[in-house]
């Protein structure tokens, strides 16, 4: 079994990817306070939506969403349609929803593809630009808007195994996949597609074919090769891509680094070549060489050189690799797609197939 783990790093000059509440006429980018220092953030739900957007424009079909709820009451609801055998999104993102028929119902599958929030690594500090409408009209509209500078970074986490494997038998708690209710639809419609009944991390379950659990994982990580959105695009128009890109294929769901970018001294973003080596070594056997490095030509070419040195006989050993992130990454869908990597798909804990 594996799961991909990793960091990533966006490099944001002089956008506003992310708002939060306007104030009055001044738009306002997300923010939050962290040692009495303000850092800027995109939020976890923001990132989710810019992939699930580029996987549609790399062809992927969306589950459909729903609005339920009338707008006077406060139990209102915006659903997928829930069926991940159909939509990719919906397996590998996840759902909850609630429904009324002969009493209360909730189908839930937790989501495959984990992201933290990403979060400057540096203190920001804002800029507040005023703005004009004037054209055609006796009085002009003021407005503001805020926008920033800064490398904002998030750890991310791919359970391959869950990919397509759906549990069944009603279970209420733990990491429960669906409920009852959906039982036989589900495995129904898996087994028309060549699925298998098995068992999976102690509960029953049917799987989807092996080759299409390997497209939705090549798909995601495509994805993330290509991956474009935010917010103010028309003022503040920027790349989305990974400037900076750890990606390791760990045996248990654990992501060791947490610590390799950060700034330890007020210098900006440095990736920790010792922190990296340190982890590496305390989880010995739990990850599987290489580690797939992706550095943008560019971006911090004097941290990338500390970091060279930092790893040289690891890089030399082959156990690290340094590639641009878009190849690390379509590299890597690539070989999922041919095979390679299979194992990975399988559970640690034991698969039996009926």
């Amino acid at each position: 079994m594996a799961y991909l783990a990793g960091q990533l790093v966006l490099a944001v000059e002089a956008g506003a990817p992310n708002n939060g509440v306007a104030d009055g006429t001044t738009a306002r980018v997300k923010s939050m306070w962290i040692r009495g220092r303000k850092h800027t953030y995109v939020s976890a739900q923001a990132f989710r939506r810019w992939l699930r957007d580029t996987m549609v424009d790399l062809g992927m079909v969306p589950s459909p969403t729903e609005r339920v709820g009338k707008a006077q009451k406060k139990a209102q609801q915006a659903t997928t349609a829930a069926d991940p055998i159909r939509y990719v999104d919906d397996d590998l993102f996840g759902y909850m929803k609630a429904t009324k028929k002969d009493g209360d119902s909730t189908t839930l599958r937790d989501s495959p593809f984990m992201v933290g929030t990403l979060v400057s690594v540096a203190p920001v500090r804002l800029v507040e630009d005023f703005g004009v409408m004037s054209r055609g009209i006796p009085e002009p509209v003021l407005h503001s808007h805020e926008f920033y500078s800064a490398d904002l970074a998030a750890p991310f986490l791919l359970d391959l195994p869950r990919i397509g494997t759906f549990t069944l038998g009603g279970q209420r708690s733990g990491r429960a996949n669906y409920l009852s209710e959906q039982d036989a639809l589900t495995a129904a419609e898996a087994m028309q597609l060549g699925g298998t009944v098995t068992t999976f991390r102690g509960q029953p379950a049917v799987r989807l074919p092996l080759e299409v659990r390997r497209e939705r994982a090549a798909l995601l990580l495509d994805a993330l090769a290509t991956i474009a959105g935010g917010a103010k695009k028309a003022l503040h128009y920027g790349d989305r891509i990974p400037a900076f890109l750890l990606l390791a294929a760990m045996r248990g769901g654990v992501n060791p680094f947490a610590y390799v970018v950060e700034d330890p001294d007020g210098r900006g973003v440095q990736v920790r070549g010792d922190v990296l080596a340190k982890e590496l070594d305390a989880w010995s056997g739990e990850w599987l060489p290489p580690i797939r490095i992706g550095w943008r030509p560019g971006f911090r070419d004097p941290v990338r050189e500390e970091f060279h040195t930092a790893v040289k006989d690891r890089l030399e050993g082959g156990q690290i690799l340094i590639d641009h992130p878009r190849s690390v990454l379509t590299d890597l869908a690539q070989e999922i797609r041919d095979g390679e990597h299979d194992d990975w798909f399988e559970d640690r804990r034991g698969q039996r197939s009926e």
